[in-house]
C-alpha cells in the first residue's frame, strides 16, 4: 500500500467518526425509529455541504480527487470540526505533510548542541521527536520532575506508551486517563500525516496488543496536532505539582521540538520546584 493510499485511509476513517457524532435533529432532518445510519449519511452530509452524493462518497472512500478550500471549510463547519480537528483535516487532503527523520536519526543531530540549550533553561525542559514524540533529551530540572531518560528503552521514551505501559504513570499522572486519551490523540495525529511509517505502525500494534485502554479509545480517531492544556504531577517528595507545557520549535530541525515546563501559582509548583532542585538527584525508571 503506497503512502498516498494510506494517507487516504486515514482521511476515510476520520472523516466516517465525526460524520458519526452528529444528530439529524441538529440540521432539522427527520429521525426515524429504524434509522440504520449512526449519525448522518453520506446523502444527508453531501446536502448539507453542497456537494454530489458520489463526489463526496468519493473522499470519504480516500479516493484521489480534488477538493477546494471552500469545500473544506464547509466540510469542517458542518462536521462541527474544532481548529485542531480542522487543521488535520486539511493536512490529509491535501498531503501537505513532509517527511522526517526516524527517532534514532533524530537523537543523533546535534545532541550537545540541544543539550546546552536545556541546561540553560531554569524550569523543566525536554526535546522531543515531534513525529514519533520520543524523548531525546532533557535538562537536570525536568530529570528531577519526570525522571531520567537515560536508562528508558526505545518504547518507554515514547509518551503514549510510558504514558498507557508504564507502572509509574498512574501514580505520577494526576488525571491519568485525560493524559492518556491526549497522547493517543496526538499518536493518531500523527499516525493520519504518517501512515506509511514503519517506526509508528510498529508502535500502535505493539499498544494494540499489551493495552486494553487503546484498543478502546484508539477507534474513536480523537486528533490533537499539538500539547495542550495543564500538567498536573504528584511528585513523591513534595507532592502535586502544576505546569504549564510551551512548545518551541527548532527552525533548522522541524521535527524537534523543545518543550518547556512553566510553574503555575497552584499548589505552589514554583517553591517545590527549588526544593527539588537543591535536593539528591532522584533517579525514575
Amino acid at each position: 500500500m503506497t503512502k498516498t493510499v494510506k494517507r487516504h485511509a486515514g482521511l476515510s476513517d476520520f472523516l466516517k467518526s465525526r460524520r458519526a457524532r452528529l444528530r439529524p435533529e441538529e440540521f432539522g432532518l427527520p429521525t426515524y425509529p429504524r434509522r440504520r445510519a449512526r449519525g448522518l449519511t453520506r446523502e444527508e452530509l453531501a446536502q448539507l455541504i453542497g456537494v454530489g452524493v458520489d463526489w463526496y462518497t468519493w473522499l470519504e472512500q480516500g479516493r484521489d480527487i480534488r477538493v477546494s478550500d471552500q469545500v473544506l471549510d464547509r466540510l469542517a463547519s458542518t462536521l462541527q470540526l474544532n481548529e485542531e480537528e480542522r487543521r488535520h483535516l486539511f493536512l490529509l487532503a491535501r498531503d501537505a505533510v513532509s517527511s522526517s527523520t526516524a527517532p534514532h536519526q533524530a537523537r543523533d543531530i546535534q545532541r550537545a548542541t540541544y543539550q546546552t540549550i536545556l541546561d540553560g533553561i531554569v524550569y523543566p525542559a525536554r526535546l522531543l521527536d515531534r513525529r514519533h514524540m520520543t524523548l531525546i533529551a532533557c535538562n537536570e530540572s525536568a530529570k528531577q520532575i519526570f525522571g531520567d531518560i537515560a536508562s528508558r528503552s526505545e518504547w518507554e521514551r515514547n509518551s503514549t506508551w510510558f504514558v498507557l505501559m508504564h507502572p509509574s504513570s498512574r501514580d505520577m499522572l494526576v488525571y491519568w486517563e485525560r493524559a492518556a486519551r491526549r497522547s493517543i490523540a496526538l499518536l493518531h495525529a500523527n499516525y493520519d500525516q504518517h501512515p506509511e511509517d514503519p517506526w509508528l505502525r510498529e508502535l500502535i500494534a505493539d499498544l494494540h496488543a499489551s493495552s486494553p485502554e487503546f484498543r478502546a479509545w484508539w477507534p474513536e480517531h480523537e486528533i490533537l496536532l499539538s500539547c495542550q492544556g495543564l500538567d498536573e504531577i504528584q511528585h513523591p517528595l513534595v507532592g502535586r505539582l502544576a505546569f504549564q507545557p510551551t512548545i518551541l520549535a527548532v527552525p533548522s530541525q522541524p521535527n524537534l521540538q523543545i518543550v518547556v515546563y512553566t510553574p503555575l501559582p497552584q499548589v505552589d509548583t514554583a517553591a517545590k520546584l527549588r526544593t527539588l532542585l537543591r535536593s539528591e538527584p532522584i533517579l525514575r525508571a
